[in-house]
């Protein structure tokens, strides 16, 4: 005889999510701004902008132009398009402000995200215990493993870091930073759009309503005024055996 898991409603779940979701971007934005003036990247826009600058005054054009007004040059007219852009190409001192510019933001990004998650995603609930966000406790949900044993460390470094952190914030920023940088095409939207797909799926597919980081972690999201978590498997046994002995003495 085993007891249920108190599977906790998805209103109370959404409610939990949007309190962590205000904390997490406005550290987050905390964390865009140190890291973005550890790395300079106000000045390497600046350099990168300069340069372009220089090549449209140089070749008397425009870069921003729309695809629907290039059309419309003559072919003298978008040869020099041409010219620039292969002399853009082939400028060292081009090339090395937009990697640096290019792999800044990148850090910026990554860096930015990744101590975000370390302090609210896993920090916070080592500290609550039972893997409880400030959103969880506030609104009485916990996490525990899908089993009823207490969440280790290490299930809850897989759920925020491998899970949430890099399967499902990291790959889809990373594919629109450098959508933003031209350097990934259509491919990089579809990635994003299975990923979001997959996690829909799996949300309603499961027993317990679970997205990516909780399958890759065993864990669960349970109402935590209801349920009880046990320490131990052992504790767990026990617990199940005392159930099973009041069972078959009412029985008899």
């Amino acid at each position: 005889m085993r007891y249920d898991i108190q599977r906790a409603g998805m209103m109370k779940r959404i409610a939990a999510w949007v309190l962590d979701a205000i904390l997490f971007f406005t550290l987050l934005v905390g964390a865009f701004t140190g890291f973005s003036a550890l790395f300079k990247l106000d000045n390497r826009a600046l350099e990168m902008h300069q340069i372009y600058e220089t090549y449209q005054e140089t070749y008397k054009i425009d870069f921003t132009i729309s695809p629907e007004a290039y059309e419309k040059l003559t072919e003298a007219e978008k040869q020099v398009y041409e010219d620039a852009q292969k002399a853009l190409a082939e400028d060292p001192k081009a090339k090395k402000a937009y990697e640096d510019f290019l792999y800044g933001t990148l850090a910026m990004v990554t860096l930015s995200f990744l101590v975000t998650y370390l302090i609210l995603e896993f920090g916070v609930p080592l500290l609550l215990k039972n893997g409880q966000t400030v959103g969880k406790k506030v609104f009485s949900l916990a996490l525990m493993r899908t089993d009823g044993i207490k969440v280790s460390t290490f299930m809850l470094f897989v759920r925020a870091i491998i899970g949430k952190y890099t399967l499902e914030t990291m790959v889809p920023v990373a594919i629109l930073v450098m959508l933003l940088f031209g350097t990934v095409g259509t491919l990089g939207l579809i990635i994003i759009g299975l990923i979001l797909l997959l996690q829909i799926v799996i949300l309603v597919k499961t027993r317990n309503n679970s997205v990516i980081h909780d399958l890759l972690a065993c864990t669960v999201v349970v109402d935590y005024s209801s349920q009880m978590i046990f320490d131990t498997p052992e504790a767990l046994h026990e617990y199940e055996e005392r159930l099973r002995e009041d069972f078959e003495s009412r029985a008899d």
